[in-house]
């Protein structure tokens, strides 16, 4: 197993010091329309929007950086740190769903929350 992998599903870890813990997520599904949802605590949103808006402000640096015409090199790193932001998003998003969504479905008997938490750590990992 690669230490992203290690990273990603160890859940005893904070992400850059932020803990994800039950108490910050719930999942919810409405009985009148089926769809499941999460419940943020005020605190976590705020954390996840400040984040994607510091990582939305480095996209338009890359753009910028590109159209000055940049070293590649300098670009790429930009890029490289993008994308370390983007994962550690993720990361804490699954942090918190792992700590209260799925927990909550074995907890009811709905076994069918691994099948669906395996393919969405196959896809944070592609």
């Amino acid at each position: 197993m690669s230490s992203r992998e290690d990273a990603l599903i160890s859940n005893d870890e904070s992400v850059n010091g932020i803990e994800a813990g039950a108490g910050e997520m719930a999942c919810h599904r409405p009985e009148s329309t089926g769809e499941r949802k999460s419940h943020h605590s005020a605190e976590m949103k705020k954390k996840l929007i400040h984040r994607l808006n510091r990582i939305e402000g480095q996209v338009r640096g890359v753009k910028s950086m590109i159209d000055k015409d940049t070293y590649c090199d300098e670009v790429l790193h930009q890029i490289a740190s993008i994308q370390s932001a983007l994962y550690s998003v993720g990361r804490l998003l699954l942090e918190g769903h792992m700590k209260s969504c799925v927990i909550e479905r074995l907890q009811e008997g709905d076994d069918e929350v691994i099948d669906e938490l395996l393919v969405t750590i196959h896809k944070l990992l592609k």
